[in-house]
């Protein structure tokens, strides 16, 4: 017996989000590294709810989180966000590469890059992400868009 094919695709894309913080490059570069700190931003949020995270940030260490969704096409599902840091420089660069599942099944692998400059005034974020966005999951404009609420989502948690 032959099964069918399931056609395999794959969308590469690339884009840069540019965000600007009154806080200082340290404290923002501390919103990623300490744990406590990046799951109030990154992982906890509407919409989302947060049934594992844990984070260990050092080259070669990876984070884990698993979300249930409660809105949108997947309403009810479980995503699954794996990272692994492969560079840090302390307040200047974190390029991590991850990859988001739904289930058992990818549906996306990336690479981002982050990077921390002082304006003198604060600090000017860079995020650039190179990814393979795979047949059924998100693709580039959703993601970029879920970064751009995440950034934002930074910016009021700075501000406390």
């Amino acid at each position: 017996m032959t099964l069918p094919s399931l056609e395999r695709t794959v969308t590469h894309s690339t884009f840069v989000i540019e965000r600007n913080y009154s806080k200082p490059v340290e404290r923002v570069f501390a919103a990623f590294s300490d744990p406590a700190r990046k799951r109030r931003w990154y992982a906890e949020g509407e919409g989302r709810g947060v049934l594992e995270f844990s984070m260990d940030f050092r080259v070669g260490g990876s984070d884990h989180a698993v979300f249930a969704v409660d809105h949108g096409p997947v309403q009810g599902s479980l995503i699954t966000n794996d990272t692994v840091y492969q560079d840090i420089v302390p307040n200047r660069r974190i390029v991590m590469a991850y990859r988001m599942s739904l289930g058992d099944r990818c549906f996306s692998a990336s690479l981002a890059t982050v990077e921390f400059l002082s304006t003198g005034q604060g600090t000017s974020l860079v995020f650039t992400e190179q990814g393979a966005y795979f047949e059924g999951g998100d693709g580039p404009q959703l993601r970029e868009k879920g970064w751009s609420g995440l950034l934002d989502g930074l910016d009021k948690i700075l501000a406390e």
